[in-house]
Protein backbone atom coordinates (compact mmCIF):
# COMPACT_ATOMS: atom_id res chain seq x y z
CA UNK A 1 0.00 0.00 0.00
CA UNK A 2 1.71 3.66 -1.06
CA UNK A 3 -0.12 6.25 0.89
CA UNK A 4 1.52 9.74 1.79
CA UNK A 5 1.50 9.13 5.15
CA UNK A 6 4.61 7.39 7.17
CA UNK A 7 6.82 7.08 9.95
CA UNK A 8 9.71 9.55 10.95
CA UNK A 9 12.27 8.52 13.45
CA UNK A 10 15.11 10.77 14.82
CA UNK A 11 15.63 12.75 17.79
CA UNK A 12 13.88 15.67 19.88
CA UNK A 13 16.99 18.14 21.33
CA UNK A 14 16.13 20.34 23.92
CA UNK A 15 18.80 23.43 24.68
CA UNK A 16 17.96 25.83 27.65
CA UNK A 17 20.21 29.17 27.47
CA UNK A 18 19.57 30.78 30.29
CA UNK A 19 19.34 31.71 33.58
CA UNK A 20 20.48 28.22 33.34
CA UNK A 21 22.01 25.82 30.64
CA UNK A 22 20.43 22.63 29.81
CA UNK A 23 20.10 20.49 27.54
CA UNK A 24 18.63 17.16 26.26
CA UNK A 25 18.41 14.24 23.34
CA UNK A 26 15.75 11.91 23.68
CA UNK A 27 15.19 8.66 20.41
CA UNK A 28 11.84 9.38 19.48
CA UNK A 29 9.40 8.70 16.36
CA UNK A 30 6.45 10.43 14.86
CA UNK A 31 3.46 9.42 12.47
CA UNK A 32 2.72 11.88 9.48
CA UNK A 33 -1.18 11.26 8.83
CA UNK A 34 -2.63 12.46 5.61
CA UNK A 35 -6.44 13.18 6.70
CA UNK A 36 -7.93 11.59 4.13
CA UNK A 37 -5.83 8.41 4.05
CA UNK A 38 -7.11 7.88 7.89
CA UNK A 39 -10.26 5.76 7.47
CA UNK A 40 -7.63 3.94 4.40
CA UNK A 41 -5.06 3.34 7.05
CA UNK A 42 -7.86 2.18 9.60
CA UNK A 43 -8.92 -0.30 7.74
CA UNK A 44 -5.69 -2.12 6.41
CA UNK A 45 -3.24 -2.33 9.12
CA UNK A 46 -3.57 -4.22 11.81
CA UNK A 47 -1.51 -2.35 14.34
CA UNK A 48 -2.73 1.00 13.97
CA UNK A 49 -6.42 2.54 14.38
CA UNK A 50 -8.42 6.21 13.81
CA UNK A 51 -10.79 6.89 16.77
CA UNK A 52 -10.61 2.87 18.01
CA UNK A 53 -8.35 0.69 20.12
CA UNK A 54 -5.70 -0.16 18.30
CA UNK A 55 -1.49 -0.61 19.59
CA UNK A 56 -0.90 2.45 17.94
CA UNK A 57 -3.70 5.20 17.60
CA UNK A 58 -4.82 8.67 16.66
CA UNK A 59 -8.27 10.03 18.05
CA UNK A 60 -9.29 13.09 16.82
CA UNK A 61 -10.69 13.99 20.44
CA UNK A 62 -6.61 14.54 21.36
CA UNK A 63 -6.78 17.65 19.02
CA UNK A 64 -8.57 20.07 17.41
CA UNK A 65 -11.56 20.86 19.32
CA UNK A 66 -11.71 17.09 19.96
CA UNK A 67 -14.94 15.76 18.17
CA UNK A 68 -15.04 12.62 16.86
CA UNK A 69 -14.47 12.79 12.49
CA UNK A 70 -14.24 16.55 13.14
CA UNK A 71 -10.19 17.10 12.60
CA UNK A 72 -10.28 17.83 8.66
CA UNK A 73 -13.33 19.80 9.24
CA UNK A 74 -11.70 21.71 12.12
CA UNK A 75 -8.49 22.46 9.94
CA UNK A 76 -10.69 23.66 6.73
CA UNK A 77 -12.66 26.27 9.46
CA UNK A 78 -8.89 27.61 10.25
CA UNK A 79 -8.05 28.01 6.63
CA UNK A 80 -11.06 29.60 5.61
CA UNK A 81 -10.98 32.18 8.44
CA UNK A 82 -7.41 32.69 7.10
CA UNK A 83 -8.94 32.83 3.69
CA UNK A 84 -6.04 30.26 2.69
CA UNK A 85 -8.35 27.31 1.84
CA UNK A 86 -9.13 25.95 -1.96
CA UNK A 87 -10.83 23.14 -3.19
CA UNK A 88 -9.34 20.02 -2.82
CA UNK A 89 -6.44 20.48 -0.33
CA UNK A 90 -4.90 17.88 1.64
CA UNK A 91 -4.16 18.05 5.04
CA UNK A 92 -0.98 16.23 7.10
CA UNK A 93 -0.92 16.38 10.61
CA UNK A 94 2.67 15.32 12.19
CA UNK A 95 2.61 14.16 15.83
CA UNK A 96 2.85 10.95 18.24
CA UNK A 97 0.25 8.47 18.20
CA UNK A 98 -1.65 6.43 21.20
CA UNK A 99 0.57 3.73 22.70
CA UNK A 100 -1.51 1.54 24.08
CA UNK A 101 -4.10 4.36 24.89
CA UNK A 102 -1.53 7.17 26.12
CA UNK A 103 -0.50 10.14 24.52
CA UNK A 104 1.01 13.44 24.97
CA UNK A 105 1.63 15.57 22.11
CA UNK A 106 3.44 18.93 23.22
CA UNK A 107 3.19 20.16 19.41
CA UNK A 108 1.45 18.99 16.44
CA UNK A 109 2.48 20.32 13.00
CA UNK A 110 -0.35 20.21 10.24
CA UNK A 111 0.60 20.54 6.72
CA UNK A 112 -1.59 22.51 4.39
CA UNK A 113 -0.98 21.43 0.58
CA UNK A 114 -3.03 22.52 -2.24
CA UNK A 115 -4.45 20.28 -4.84
CA UNK A 116 -1.38 21.03 -6.70
CA UNK A 117 0.76 19.98 -4.07
CA UNK A 118 1.69 23.56 -3.05
CA UNK A 119 2.42 24.19 0.56
CA UNK A 120 -0.33 26.99 1.51
CA UNK A 121 -0.26 26.94 4.84
CA UNK A 122 0.85 25.43 8.58
CA UNK A 123 -0.70 25.12 11.72
CA UNK A 124 1.12 24.86 15.05
CA UNK A 125 -0.86 22.79 17.46
CA UNK A 126 0.53 23.89 20.83
CA UNK A 127 -0.51 21.78 24.36
CA UNK A 128 0.50 21.67 27.62
CA UNK A 129 0.12 19.61 30.77
CA UNK A 130 -3.29 21.80 32.01
CA UNK A 131 -4.86 19.85 29.00
CA UNK A 132 -5.00 23.25 27.19
CA UNK A 133 -4.48 23.62 23.38
CA UNK A 134 -3.41 26.72 21.50
CA UNK A 135 -3.29 26.63 17.43
CA UNK A 136 -1.13 29.34 15.12
CA UNK A 137 -2.30 29.68 11.65
CA UNK A 138 0.53 30.80 9.81
CA UNK A 139 0.46 31.09 5.95
CA UNK A 140 3.13 30.16 3.77
CA UNK A 141 4.63 31.84 0.99
CA UNK A 142 4.72 31.01 -2.21
CA UNK A 143 8.10 32.27 -3.03
CA UNK A 144 9.52 29.95 -0.10
CA UNK A 145 12.11 26.68 -1.09
CA UNK A 146 12.91 23.88 1.25
CA UNK A 147 12.93 25.81 4.12
CA UNK A 148 10.27 27.43 5.99
CA UNK A 149 11.09 30.37 8.47
CA UNK A 150 7.66 31.82 10.64
CA UNK A 151 7.41 34.00 13.97
CA UNK A 152 4.19 34.82 16.33
CA UNK A 153 3.86 35.98 19.64
CA UNK A 154 3.27 32.90 22.55
CA UNK A 155 -0.28 33.62 23.25
CA UNK A 156 -0.54 30.31 25.82
CA UNK A 157 1.54 29.33 28.93
CA UNK A 158 3.07 26.10 28.47
CA UNK A 159 6.31 25.62 30.73
CA UNK A 160 6.79 26.81 34.25
CA UNK A 161 9.99 27.95 33.54
CA UNK A 162 9.30 29.82 30.52
CA UNK A 163 7.34 33.12 31.15
CA UNK A 164 4.51 34.68 28.43
CA UNK A 165 6.13 37.86 27.52
CA UNK A 166 8.04 35.65 24.45
CA UNK A 167 8.11 34.66 20.65
CA UNK A 168 8.20 31.51 19.04
CA UNK A 169 10.39 31.18 15.57
CA UNK A 170 9.98 28.14 13.92
CA UNK A 171 12.15 26.67 11.12
CA UNK A 172 10.45 24.01 9.10
CA UNK A 173 11.46 21.63 6.60
CA UNK A 174 8.27 20.02 5.08
CA UNK A 175 8.21 16.34 5.34
CA UNK A 176 10.16 14.31 2.31
CA UNK A 177 12.55 11.69 3.08
CA UNK A 178 13.51 14.04 6.44
CA UNK A 179 11.85 16.31 8.28
CA UNK A 180 12.65 19.34 10.63
CA UNK A 181 11.00 21.18 12.99
CA UNK A 182 13.33 23.90 15.10
CA UNK A 183 11.89 26.01 17.56
CA UNK A 184 13.81 28.91 18.77
CA UNK A 185 11.57 30.57 21.69
CA UNK A 186 13.18 34.38 22.59
CA UNK A 187 12.24 36.97 25.24
CA UNK A 188 12.87 40.67 25.15
CA UNK A 189 16.92 39.45 26.16
CA UNK A 190 17.36 37.30 23.41
CA UNK A 191 17.40 33.60 22.84
CA UNK A 192 15.79 31.61 25.76
CA UNK A 193 15.37 27.92 24.37
CA UNK A 194 16.13 25.70 21.16
CA UNK A 195 13.80 22.60 20.64
CA UNK A 196 13.88 20.17 17.03
CA UNK A 197 12.85 17.14 16.14
CA UNK A 198 14.58 15.91 13.11
CA UNK A 199 13.37 12.68 11.73
CA UNK A 200 14.34 9.92 8.30
CA UNK A 201 11.22 8.78 6.28
CA UNK A 202 9.93 5.24 6.73
CA UNK A 203 7.02 4.07 5.32
CA UNK A 204 3.59 3.33 7.38
CA UNK A 205 3.47 -0.27 7.37
CA UNK A 206 2.88 -3.03 10.16
CA UNK A 207 6.32 -4.06 10.03
CA UNK A 208 7.55 -0.92 10.85
CA UNK A 209 5.08 0.08 13.51
CA UNK A 210 6.67 -3.43 15.13
CA UNK A 211 10.12 -2.45 14.64
CA UNK A 212 8.90 1.28 16.32
CA UNK A 213 6.94 -0.78 19.29
CA UNK A 214 10.19 -2.97 19.93
CA UNK A 215 12.39 0.19 20.02
CA UNK A 216 10.38 2.69 21.66
CA UNK A 217 7.78 0.70 23.27
CA UNK A 218 6.42 3.02 26.08
CA UNK A 219 7.69 6.11 24.20
CA UNK A 220 4.34 8.43 25.09
CA UNK A 221 4.94 7.20 28.56
CA UNK A 222 8.61 8.29 28.50
CA UNK A 223 8.03 11.86 26.99
CA UNK A 224 5.57 12.73 29.39
CA UNK A 225 8.01 11.06 32.07
CA UNK A 226 10.58 12.99 30.68
CA UNK A 227 9.37 16.74 30.82
CA UNK A 228 8.86 16.18 34.46
CA UNK A 229 12.04 14.63 34.89
CA UNK A 230 13.40 17.73 33.13
CA UNK A 231 11.19 20.06 35.13
CA UNK A 232 12.76 18.56 38.24
CA UNK A 233 16.34 19.40 36.89
CA UNK A 234 15.81 22.75 36.16
CA UNK A 235 14.26 22.86 39.27
CA UNK A 236 17.02 22.16 41.31
CA UNK A 237 19.40 24.41 38.96
CA UNK A 238 17.61 27.45 40.34
CA UNK A 239 15.69 28.21 37.38
CA UNK A 240 12.56 30.71 38.45
CA UNK A 241 9.11 29.12 38.23
CA UNK A 242 6.40 30.80 36.59
CA UNK A 243 3.10 29.91 38.01
CA UNK A 244 0.48 28.36 35.43
CA UNK A 245 -1.87 31.10 34.06
CA UNK A 246 -5.31 29.45 33.05
CA UNK A 247 -6.03 30.20 29.74
CA UNK A 248 -9.22 32.21 28.83
CA UNK A 249 -10.40 28.75 26.50
CA UNK A 250 -8.94 25.95 27.21
CA UNK A 251 -8.94 25.24 23.56
CA UNK A 252 -8.21 28.50 21.12
CA UNK A 253 -6.41 29.58 17.87
CA UNK A 254 -4.53 32.76 16.46
CA UNK A 255 -4.51 33.28 12.88
CA UNK A 256 -1.20 35.12 11.93
CA UNK A 257 -1.07 37.98 9.57
CA UNK A 258 2.03 37.05 6.49
CA UNK A 259 3.55 40.37 8.04
CA UNK A 260 3.51 39.25 11.53
CA UNK A 261 4.99 35.98 10.55
CA UNK A 262 8.35 36.69 9.48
Amino acid sequence: MSTQSALYFGDVVHHRHKPKVHALRYRVFSMLLDLDELETLNGTLKLFGHNRRAVFSMHDADHGIGEQDGLKAWAEGHLLKADLWSAGMRISMLCYPRIFGYVFNPLTVYFCRSAEGELRAILYEVCNTFHERHTYVIPARADEARAVRHECAKEMYVSPFVGMDCRYRFRITPPGETVLIAINEVDAEGPLLFASFSGKRQPLTDRTLLEALVAYPLMTVKVMGAIHWEALKLWWKGVPVHRHRKAEHPVASTIVSPEKAL
